[in-house]
């Protein structure tokens, strides 16, 4: 599938989604570009035949977030009484956060350039990043005087530690690719020319493994971030049962009795 704003690709198991408007450093607060992703992330998710998503810009960065012009003209979602700039965003760029969090397949941000402001919490949003050399992170937001509408405030402190999110953003300072990895924010960070390569990579471990046990293991890790321990563990339980009962439990078990390579078949 491939419009205007996305490219979104499959090969095998594996999900590439390409937000495609390097003409505007692929801004995303609002409009077809915004609709065209959720649609994407939609199609990801209702397809058992993906099991891991890819998502990266298009030339040289990765989002740049939200439109400043807009912004400055308060054209858009930044347009009308604060009301309405606050149902603006509960209707556009806050569908983002939504979406990314409840897909059941795993995300990886292949961070190839800029991403900053929503576009850095995007980043943020997927599951592991692996970035580019040339991939900077800013939680920008307190430099123009507001706060991430998106729910950054909400993912960073879990995906990175508490510290390291708030240092990010009460300074609104950029951080680069190799410190990025560094600080432990991103699994790796390599060439431009190998960013695409790694990711896949990495995407292919995952799309090898029995698919549904894998969209298991994601809806698990995703409520170990709001469930009690003892809530969790009945969860766990539950999972765990549905997983011992599938056919792809079974042929994992006697491939590795029998010294073979698995034939998963994601039931």
């Amino acid at each position: 599938m491939a419009t205007a704003k996305i490219r979104y690709e499959t090969s095998g198991r594996i999900a590439i989604l390409t937000l495609n408007e390097p003409e505007t450093r692929n801004q995303i607060t609002e409009g077809p570009i915004l609709d065209e992703l959720l649609a994407a992330l939609a199609a990801a998710e209702a397809d058992p035949g993906i099991s891991v998503l890819i998502l990266t810009g298009a030339g040289p960065a990765f989002c740049a977030g939200g439109d400043l012009k807009a912004m400055r003209d308060k054209a858009g979602t930044f347009g009308g009484a604060p009301l309405d700039v606050a149902e603006s965003y509960r209707r556009q760029v806050q569908r983002i956060p939504r979406a990314l969090y409840h897909i059941d397949i795993p995300t990886i941000a292949a961070v190839n350039g800029p991403a900053m402001g929503a576009g850095c919490d995007i980043a943020f949003m997927c599951d592991m990043r692996i970035a580019s050399t040339k991939a900077q992170f800013g939680e920008v937001f307190v430099n123009l005087g507001i706060i991430a509408g998106d729910a950054g405030s909400w993912f960073l402190p879990r995906r990175i530690g508490y510290q390291a999110a708030a240092e990010m953003t009460f300074t609104g300072r950029l951080i680069g690719g190799e410190e990025a990895a560094s600080r432990g924010m991103v699994l790796k960070t390599v060439a431009p020319e190998q960013l695409m390569e790694e990711a896949l990579a990495l995407a292919a471990v995952i799309a090898a493994k029995p698919p549904r046990a894998v969209r298991q293991a994601k809806r698990l890790l995703r409520a170990g971030e709001a469930t009690d321990l003892l809530n969790f563990l009945e969860l766990a339980a539950a999972n765990q049962a549905l997983a011992h009962s599938t056919a792809d439990h079974l042929e994992a078990v006697k491939a590795f009795l029998e010294k073979r390579a698995p034939d998963f078949k994601g039931r």
